[in-house]
């Protein structure tokens, strides 16, 4: 971005800063709005206080403290954005809400409040929870099939990094989540197959390797292991 671009931007930061104030927080107030907020499908923010200071992180990163302009609003430089706490009067749920620059505008109810033991599909992945991981990233498919946040490839790549760390088990429960985002893909199956095959369960791998070839006949890899297995003498 050139320097002129960045100017008026810099300067509303600027003015911003030397707006921030020392709030002296409630701890009534602190105990309401701290803890996570879903900001996106697999993105958390941290609503944190230290020292009667407000922080924030995002999903486990560094905190960091936003520009304070009143008690219940505060300005993200990141975000370019400013955030209030609020609470939704019928359901008496808390969001963080986005200001616009309309004062006459209403208040809206964008980043909810989620229990402390809330975790994103990723954070199940993470943590090998994977029957959990599946439920999140099957919902964000069925709200946004585009989602990059459920890309065929990245799980393909993360399957594949575990193979080479010989940790075949995770591989295979990674390559189940592809399997079932992707029913439609061969390399899905394919990719299942071959880490069934390294495992040492050879009948799994005849069985994702027939549904890659059933799906793309000109996969070769498939073809070639299925003319092997059922060429190998019956017991």
């Amino acid at each position: 971005m050139k320097l002129k671009a960045l100017l008026p931007f810099l300067f509303l930061i600027i003015v911003i800063s030397n707006c921030s104030k020392n709030i002296k927080y409630t701890p009534e107030f602190m105990k309401e709005t701290s803890g996570k907020y879903l900001f996106k499908p697999d993105v958390i923010i941290e609503v944190l206080y230290e020292n009667k200071t407000l922080f924030l992180k995002w999903n486990g990163s560094e905190k960091f403290k936003p520009i304070v302009l009143d008690e219940t609003t505060f300005f993200v430089a990141d975000m370019y954005k400013k955030l209030k706490f609020v609470q939704h009067p019928i359901t008496k749920e808390r969001y963080l809400s986005i200001l616009t620059e309309d004062k006459n505008s209403d208040i809206t109810y964008d980043y909810i409040k989620v229990a402390d033991t809330f975790k994103t599909p990723s954070m199940y992945l993470k943590q090998k929870e994977y029957k959990q991981a599946l439920i999140g990233y099957l919902n964000i498919k069925k709200q946004d099939s585009t989602s990059a946040l459920i890309n065929e490839h990245d799980f393909n790549r993360l399957g594949y990094n575990l193979l080479r760390e010989k940790d075949y088990k995770n591989a295979i429960e990674v390559f189940k989540i592809n399997v079932a985002l992707y029913p439609d893909s061969d390399n899905v199956y394919d990719s299942l197959a071959d880490a069934y095959l390294r495992d040492g369960d050879s009948l799994q791998a005849f069985v994702n390797y027939q549904k890659a070839y059933d799906r793309n006949t000109g996969n070769q890899r498939a073809k070639r292991y299925i003319e092997h297995y059922n060429k190998k003498p019956s017991n």
